[in-house]
């Protein structure tokens, strides 16, 4: 049987409600079923938990790109879309404190982690400092970062 609201789709969901005392059934699919009553649905359970528990009843944000809610996040664990980040930030931080144990990105520092990017900058800046050092003819600083080069070559296993 085909959905009684958009023709398309296979029938999934029969809704019946009782208006004026009158019985009234409906065959829907899954969408048309979301798009008519979940946000009522949703709504109602709110109200109801409020009543019976006295919790608040949350002010929902939207996504305006991709219209989800956070409660959307919190049962399924996925984000709709990059703008999602932005929009539930707030919401989001909590989490993502319980799961990476921190919210501010720290990066690999030091050991083996360090990329060839950053080791070759690192030797890039030595290099620099030193070449000013023997031109101001400060040749102390120079054997200082000249030693700092080699540890740093050594750390990577070799003269490179």
């Amino acid at each position: 049987m085909l959905c009684q609201r958009c023709k398309k789709r296979l029938a999934t969901v029969n809704h019946t409600e009782i208006i004026n005392g009158e019985k009234c059934s409906i065959n829907l699919c899954e969408e048309c079923m979301a798009e008519a009553y979940g946000q009522f649905e949703e709504d109602f359970t709110e109200a109801v938990l409020h009543g019976l528990f006295g919790e608040p009843v949350r002010e929902q944000k939207v996504c305006p790109a991709c219209g989800m809610r956070f409660s959307d996040y919190e049962r399924g664990g996925l984000l709709g879309c990059p703008s999602c980040y932005d929009v539930f930030n707030e919401e989001l931080l909590p989490y993502i404190a319980r799961i990476q144990g921190n919210t501010r990105h720290v990066g690999k520092e030091g050991g083996v982690y360090t990329s060839e990017h950053d080791y070759r900058r690192k030797l890039g800046i030595l290099q620099s400092n030193l070449e000013n050092a023997l031109k101001n003819g400060d040749y102390a600083e120079a054997g200082r970062i000249n030693e700092r080069m080699n540890a740093l070559k050594k750390s990577r296993g070799g003269n490179s």
